[in-house]
């Protein structure tokens, strides 16, 4: 018990945790598992739920959250040391959970429970289960089965190396700029650059490729040199068109050999290709479907979307003197049409969003809405800098979460959810376990002395995040298989977290969570209104680009040959999509970890398929609002238990219809986002 990662107690010891523990740790919980593994699949081992999750499932539950501490460790605060450990026991990991998924011992034996004898939550969990089994490979045999296994292990190893050059190819580049340059850019960004200078003893101010760096200077910069600069290095990260410098962090191999292990991967299982794979345990029927689908709202977007061009374009040319922008200009462009069309820009407005009053403001709505308490608790954290909170519903513990919200050095870009610990009610001691997240963004830091100011992207990032952190945390399924996030369909894992955003289009919302961070003064109904007006701004555009990647995305996985080289693909899928041509250099592909270490291969459609989920739910809470603004207090309760409660205890779909009484529609989609055919 002097190991931190053996100590399953309570809460992770996160501020114990070093290197040198982990393999001992997972080794001992590896060791567990295997004995449950023994003892659950021998003859005489009776064919009953209660008695294979009394065994096995307390003992890879252990081990799932022990590594799980460990991959966190790794994507919040990675070190040589801690990357060493980890990728030392990752084939140990990845070998024994395929190995599990595919023993055709287990199977039998899961295949045998009597389905009559479960509850409603249990029968979702083993219909799930038996059907992960085939994915798994649990009917392969011989030769075939072998190779199954070790492409799982080599795909583990390659998706690790992916994400860790992604960071590396990241957090490597620094170009220090002078005062000048820097004309334009934030004075709150120009104060984090120099103090970033400063601490490594040099003059100037350093720019990084991280977001709440890289985009202010994008946006604001005057010095078309400049964002040429950043741009180059940001869209080549990882790839053979980086800088000579930085090209041992490509990534081309990596995303080659990938595809080509999905594809032997999926006709191992009968497959036609990884598309068809991926989409198997989710709620679109085929990736045709999904094709189609993407295909009908590009056209849908496509007019909106050149019409976005064209206004940039004729903005370009009369006010800015820009003829021909070239592809580091066009977010200049786009920050000084909204400036003139809006009179306002986001720079104004993140001076009233300061964290701790946002965080005020999102605690509010979500104790207003779902009758709960948010409060400060305590737990080891892995920084300074991370909030821990517990949630609380008429003096019951319901959650608890991490939130871990600034960007720095060693932690992975981006923003994301993930579980620490799922509800559950024990089977080894009969005790309730309530639910733990994490919620993970990178935002920029507070400067000198003052609070950190978010955009209003950050604000939506965060709703976003908690909205997925909600779906796992309110969940009342005391199974842990459908508990929460867990055996929700890939493509309806979105619905909470993008039905969270519209909030913050609310104004009887928002301004419960706004202060001036010199004044204090709320954000002004004025300012508010034209941020709801520039709401759809370039909504064309936006749209037209997620729907790149997801076509992309399932296009790679469905008709491409992995033989070959896959740019041409891209080329050919922004020809029929896109309304504005990156250059031949971009290799924004190079650090996609969605579908190369994410878990979202042959599914980045899902946020587009979940959005149209997600907006027609939340039309439901337009058409019930009270006369105070608010959102109605029913429509909440009904939505909470209807989709929040249920967790992956059944069909997505059929919490869906429990909430809105029926399939859902794209209206709402498009009246979101501004594309409603005239």
């Amino acid at each position: 018990m002097n190991n931190p990662l053996l100590d399953l107690s309570d809460h992770p010891r996160f501020d114990s945790i070093q290197p040198q523990h982990v393999a001992p740790a997972i080794d001992a919980l590896l060791a567990d598992a295997e004995t449950a593994l023994a003892a659950v699949t021998a003859d005489d081992f009776p064919a009953r739920w209660g008695d294979v999750a009394k065994v096995l499932d307390v003992a890879t539950e252990k081990l799932g959250r022990a590594w799980g501490a460990v991959s966190h460790l790794k994507s919040v605060r990675d070190t040589p040391e801690l990357r060493a450990a980890y990728n030392e026991v990752l084939p140990k990991v990845t070998e024994f959970w395929t190995r599990l998924g595919a023993d055709e011992r287990l199977y039998a034996k899961y295949k045998a429970i009597d389905p009559t004898s479960l509850n409603a939550e249990q029968r979702q969990a083993h219909k799930n289960a038996i059907r992960n089994f085939v994915l798994g490979g649990a009917e392969l045999t011989g030769v075939a089965r072998e190779r199954f296994a070790a492409i799982q292990d080599r795909q583990a190893t390659l998706s690790q190396k992916f994400s860790e050059n992604a960071l590396d190819a990241t957090d490597a580049y620094a170009y220090f700029a002078t005062q000048a340059e820097l004309d334009g850019v934030p004075q709150d960004v120009k104060d984090a650059a120099r103090a970033a200078a400063q601490s490594e003893g040099k003059e100037g101010y350093k720019l990084t490729l991280k977001m709440p760096c890289y985009l202010p200077v994008m946006q604001f910069a005057h010095s078309s040199a400049l964002r040429e600069t950043l741009y180059r290095a940001y869209v080549t990260r990882a790839s053979d068109q980086a800088d000579e410098l930085y090209r041992q962090h490509d990534n081309s191999g990596l995303i080659r050999e990938i595809l080509a292990l999905r594809l032997e991967e999926a006709k191992l299982l009968g497959y036609a290709n990884f598309g068809e794979l991926s989409i198997a345990p989710k709620m679109a029927e085929s990736a045709q479907k999904v094709i189609a689908f993407l295909r009908n709202l590009a056209s849908k977007a496509r007019p909106h979307a050149e019409q976005d061009l064209a206004d940039l374009r004729a903005f370009a040319a009369q006010e800015l003197g820009l003829a021909d922008p070239q592809p580091w200009d066009w977010p200049y462009v786009s920050e000084k049409l909204k400036e003139a069309r809006y009179a306002f820009s986001e720079q104004e407005v993140k001076q009233y969003f300061t964290a701790p009053k946002v965080l005020a403001g999102l605690f509010k709505i979500v104790e207003t809405l779902f009758d709960v308490a948010i409060r400060p608790d305590t737990a080891p954290v892995w920084h300074p800098g991370v909030e821990f909170y517990r949630i609380e519903r008429a003096g019951q513990l319901v959650g608890q979460f991490y939130l871990d919200a600034s960007a720095r050095s060693g932690k992975r870009g981006g923003a994301w959810m993930d579980d620490v610990r799922a509800r559950w009610l024990r089977p080894d001691t009969s005790q309730l376990q309530t639910p733990v997240a994490h919620l993970v963004c990178n935002f920029a830091e507070g400067v000198n002395g003052k609070p950190a100011l978010l955009t209003h992207d950050d604000v939506t990032t965060l709703f976003h995040e908690f909205g997925h952190g909600l779906h796992h945390l309110l969940t009342q399924v005391n199974e842990h298989d459908v508990s929460g996030i867990s055996g929700v369909e890939w493509d309806a894992v979105e619905l909470p977290s993008q039905f969270m955003e519209n909030f913050c289009w609310e104004w009887d919302v928002l301004k419960h969570m706004t202060a001036h961070v010199d004044t204090g003064e709320p954000l002004p109904r004025a300012l508010f209104d034209k941020m709801l007006a520039a709401k759809n701004f370039q909504s064309g555009m936006q749209t037209l680009r997620q729907i790149e990647f997801s076509l992309f995305d399932m296009l790679l996985h469905t008709e491409h040959d992995p033989a070959q080289d896959f740019m041409p693909l891209l080329d050919n899928v922004r020809a029929e999509v896109a309304v504005l041509q990156p250059p031949k250099w971009s290799r924004t592909v190079h650090t996609f970890s969605h579908i190369f270490a994410g878990g979202y291969a042959a599914g980045y459609y899902s946020y587009k398929w979940a959005e149209v989920l997600s907006a027609d739910a939340y039309a439901a809470f337009e058409e019930t609002v009270g006369k105070d603004g608010l959102p109605n207090r029913e429509t909440g309760r009904k939505y909470l238990q209807a989709i929040l409660e249920a967790g992956g205890s059944r069909p997505a779909m059929e919490s869906f219809i429990a909430f809105r009484g029926r399939e859902p529609k794209l209206d709402a989609l498009l009246r979101h986002q501004g594309m409603v055919p005239k």
